[in-house]
Order: structure tokens, then sequence, then C-alpha cells
């Protein structure tokens, strides 16, 4: 009889992060490093989710966190200061900092993720005039129903998130990361090359149709009109304080027409084609009445729920992921301008909330990071949650 397979144990949230630090280069002399890079990190990671949004506060926290911090690292020279740490992010070589977050997340949530939304997003404050650089913007991906960070890739501006797309599916493709999963993009990304590469990745994907295509939109519109009563349709109603959203779900499979012979200019031919979908949302509150039509495109058979709930979620990262940055860690009032210093913190924003949201806990991520700031047994519980 085959003996069974060993179950590794997985290591704890903390011990993940402290072993990626480590492998982060260091691009300092060796022979003059008073503050390990680990432990720069680790200060910065512990600060941020300990409520504090700024260099100043993260080093006063630590210079009164000692303790705490040597619980787990050794600061033989205490913390840095504000100064330093200034510098010290500014140079640490942000892809590798990024690659350091993707590999630590996908070592310490191993589960495939459900369905993958990438969107972009701006750091508003984060330009330099003086330097003619605009200000930061980041294209992220999001596993929405764990609520988890899983990378970035800065471009730019929005003008160049395509160019970003590409590398990111890479980087969440390493060892069959995206393997199974529903990627849902914006219509930025509706087309062959970036449906492709989501193929490519062992994945499906969920690409908006808007006016930018605007031959594609035509001919699906066309197709919803024509199948009439042929459709999988399903409806959901929301209502509460004075607003009743009915959403309408519309699944056409009679697709042959996408794989025709015909050739025009302009053609946009996606592989893979398995449904075209139609969102209909009607919204009426304080006596007017809003509607909204919209049309996906998917390589997955979905069922009209199915769509309904994958549309839905893919929303999830404006208000899980970029609301809960500008509200909750005032990412939009970083003026960090110089060297690397805004792409880093990003990448420490995105640690810190993957870390806060792990334990099972009704408070808020607000509540979670003043809570984390007074009380180290709390922090603590934060940075150890996970598999051990």
């Amino acid at each position: 009889m085959t003996p069974p397979t060993e179950i590794l144990p997985r290591k704890s949230h903390l011990a993940a992060l402290l072993d990626h630090f480590s492998r982060v280069e260091d691009p300092r002399d060796v022979r003059r490093i008073l503050h390990p890079l680990p432990e720069v990190l680790f200060l910065v990671v512990c600060g941020t989710i300990a409520d504090c949004d700024d260099y100043e506060d993260i080093a006063a926290w630590g210079a009164a966190h000692l303790d705490f911090l040597r619980r787990h690292l050794p600061y033989a020279h205490g913390v840095p200061g504000e100064r330093w740490l200034t510098i010290l992010m500014n140079r640490i070589n942000p892809a590798l900092f990024a690659a350091a977050f993707a590999d630590w997340v996908r070592e310490s949530w191993p589960e495939k993720a459900g369905l993958v939304a990438i969107d972009g997003k701006t750091s508003r404050r984060s330009h330099d005039r003086s330097a003619g650089a605009g200000p930061l913007h980041l294209v992220s991906a999001f596993a929405t129903s764990a609520r988890l960070v899983l990378a970035q890739e800065a471009v730019p501006d929005k003008a160049n998130e395509l160019a970003a797309i590409p590398a990111l599916l890479d980087r969440l493709g390493a060892e069959d990361g995206l393997k199974g999963a529903l990627v849902s993009i914006d219509a930025i990304a509706t087309n062959p090359a970036v449906a492709q590469a989501i193929a490519d990745q062992g994945a499906d994907y969920l690409l908006a149709v808007k006016a930018n295509q605007p031959t594609l939109r035509a001919e699906v519109e066309a197709a919803f009109a024509e199948a009439g009563d042929r459709l999988e349709t399903c409806v959901d109603l929301d209502k509460g304080h004075g607003r009743l959203e009915q959403r309408r779900m519309a699944v056409l499979r009679e697709i042959d027409w996408l794989d025709g012979t015909r050739r025009f200019p302009g053609e946009l031919r996606l592989p893979g084609v398995a449904c075209l979908l139609r969102a209909e949302t009607r919204v009426e509150r304080a006596g007017s009445t809003r509607t909204e039509t919209r049309y996906f495109i998917s390589s997955r058979s979905l069922t009209a729920t199915e769509a309904a709930a994958a549309v839905r979620e893919h929303w999830a990262i404006e208000n899980r992921l970029h609301w809960v940055l500008d509200v909750t860690f005032g990412e939009d009032q970083s003026r960090l301008r110089k060297g690397h210093g805004a792409r880093n913190m990003a990448t420490v924003r995105h640690f810190a909330l993957n870390l806060v949201r792990a334990p099972a806990d009704k408070r808020s991520i607000k509540s979670r990071r003043k809570l984390a700031g007074w009380s180290p047994d709390y922090l603590q519980a934060v940075l150890s949650s996970g598999a051990t």
C-alpha cells in the first residue's frame, strides 16, 4: 500500500514575512550597516499596521515598542530615525520588494484564488513637479473572496496600465498561482494578447466590452437583441435607505458568429470565448431613476447567477482595496515623492492590509490598526495568524 503523502506544516505569516524580508537585496555597503534591512522592513510593516502613516510616526512607534520588536529580531542599535527610514526606503529596489511580497502571499495563502480582479490606482499626492514626475500609478491584483492583495506592478500613468498587465499575470501565474481562477479586468484589457496571456496561465477571463471597442460593442448589442427570449437570466433586488436597485443578468451562449471567417480592419477576436453577458441595472432613489447596461465577454461558461456574482465581485477591488487604502491607510495623502519611497511604501501597505485582515475579527480595519498600536499582544496576534 502506498504510504500517505506527508503534509508539511505551513509557516505562520510572521515566519514567512521575516524569511522573505531576508531575501530582499540590501543596496548598502555591508561594512557600514547598523540597521539590517529585515529589521527596517519589519519595523515599517509593524508601524504601518499600528496606525502609523509616515516615517516620523513609524520611528517614534518603534522607539516606544523596542521590546516588542526585539521579540523577533535583535535591533542591537535600536531603531533608525525618520531620516534614515526615508533614505533606506528610497533605495530599496521596488521590483525586488514587490516580488518578495508576491512570493510571501503565495506561500502564506497557498489556496487558489477564485476570482482575481485587476485594476489600477493613482496615489494622487506622490507627484514630483520639480522633477517633472507624475504621481505613482499601481496596477494591483486582488483576490475578491479572500480579500487579499496578490501582487502589483507600477506604471508611469493610467494610460500605461495595459503594459503592466502581462508582467503582473506572469508574476501571479508562478507555480500555477492562477490555474483555475477567473480573472476580471476592465475594458482597457479587452484584447487578444491579454486574453491569451490569461489563458496561458490556466485561467479564464472576464473582460468588459465598452465604447472603446465600438465594432465589438455594436455586434454584442445586436446579438442580444436578436436572441430575444432565448437567454438565460437572473434578477437580483437590493433595497434600503430609500434606494431600490434591480440587477438583471443575461447570458448568451450562441456565439458561433465570433468564430467566423470574416476579416475586416480593427476586428477583435478573443481566444476561447464561451459566453457573452449583459448586466442591466435600474436604480430608483428620491423619485429619480437611473439605468445602465454593461456588456462582458468570458472564456468560462458561466450561469446567469455565477455571472452576476462575478461582475459584482470585480468591483470589490474598488471598495475593499482602493477605498481602504485611501480612507483607512491615508494613501492619497502620502507625499512621498523622491526615489523609490512611494512604490515601496505602497507595497508595505499591501503587506500590512493582508496581515490586518488575516485574523477572524469583527472589528473594522481602522479599529484593528488602532488596537495594534495600543496593544503589543494584539499586534502579535495579527502577525502570528496562519497555520504553524
